[in-house]
């Protein structure tokens, strides 16, 4: 009886015991999933404000109490953009397009060259292309202005797309480099035994399996090339191909009580950059960790 008796205490307490290791894990993942809330809702707070100004009307804009979310709202500041910022937004599309294909066209092969040719000097090229991303922008903005008035080409839309590359094609060499550096050394050399030069390696096998860093060098290219004003607004001073960022600005500067409309305006101008993000996260992610971790 007595056998039976500590034997059924010593199941229970086996029952009970993992039970407040569970709930403790619960309680955490509760109180970090809350921390993380409030955290997003923190920093995705300017965000919601921005939407909830480009919809407020301008009668509402000089309240002492602004409303938390437009009571009455109206669509006039988004067809004031459509109507004098859609060009700005074409313009800044052709600069975001051209400077990916810039920069994929001249760090891949380097990249390439770097991970598994090995040329000499490869350290220390690595170390010029990390000094290269230390730069200021608004240096390297004062060196162009030099040389794009020399050779004629201030205010066009590609002497853009070409200040724009000088930013990330350093950064798409190290990406693409750190992602090659981890593809098979056998993948190569079964190529090559089957006949393929070095051109045709890079061409048809580096290439599609980099589809990773790809997708992060050209999202990142873009994203630079769309938001930047530095170089826009030093080279581009009067120009009629400006991009976005350029026409927010005189936009802001033109119609400083319209509140509604400048807002609609950053709304509109946000939205291909989240697209990408949300659309690419997956690759981006893989993109930039590849190298990391070394078998």
């Amino acid at each position: 009886m007595s056998t039976h008796t500590s034997a059924t205490s010593r199941s229970s307490r086996t029952t009970r015991g993992p039970r407040p290791v569970r709930a403790g894990r619960t309680a955490r993942s509760c109180r970090d999933t809350v921390i993380g809330i409030v955290l997003t809702a923190v920093m995705l707070f300017p965000v919601y404000w921005m939407v909830n100004v480009s919809l407020t009307p301008q009668r509402d804009m000089r309240k002492d109490h602004p409303d938390l979310l437009p009571i009455h709202p109206t669509f006039t500041g988004y067809r004031a953009v459509l109507h004098d910022q859609l060009p700005y937004l074409g313009v800044s599309l052709l600069i975001g397009l051209g400077t990916v294909a810039v920069t994929l066209v001249l760090s891949a092969p380097p990249a390439f060259a770097l991970a598994k040719l090995r040329p000499r000097g490869t350290g220390v090229l690595g170390l010029l292309l990390l000094i290269a991303q230390m730069i200021p922008g608004i240096v390297m903005a004062m060196g162009f202005y030099g040389i794009f008035l020399d050779l004629g080409i201030m205010n066009t839309w590609w002497g853009l797309v070409i200040a724009d590359s000088t930013l990330a094609v350093p950064f798409g060499v190290m990406i693409f480099t750190a992602f090659m550096s981890g593809i098979p050394d056998e993948l190569l050399q079964a190529a090559t035994i089957d006949g393929a030069s070095v051109r045709r390696v890079f061409w048809s096998v580096v290439l599609p399996v980099s589809r990773n860093a790809i997708v992060t060098v050209s999202l990142f290219s873009f994203l630079w090339a769309w938001s930047d004003f530095v170089f826009a607004n030093t080279l581009d001073s009067g120009g009629d191909m400006r991009p976005i960022t350029l026409g927010i600005y005189r936009y802001i500067g033109n119609n400083n009580q319209e509140w509604n409309a400048i807002m609609a305006t950053a709304v509109v101008a946000s939205v291909p950059a989240a697209v990408l993000l949300v659309l690419a996260q997956r690759y981006v992610a893989a993109g930039v960790t590849a190298g990391a971790v070394k078998d």
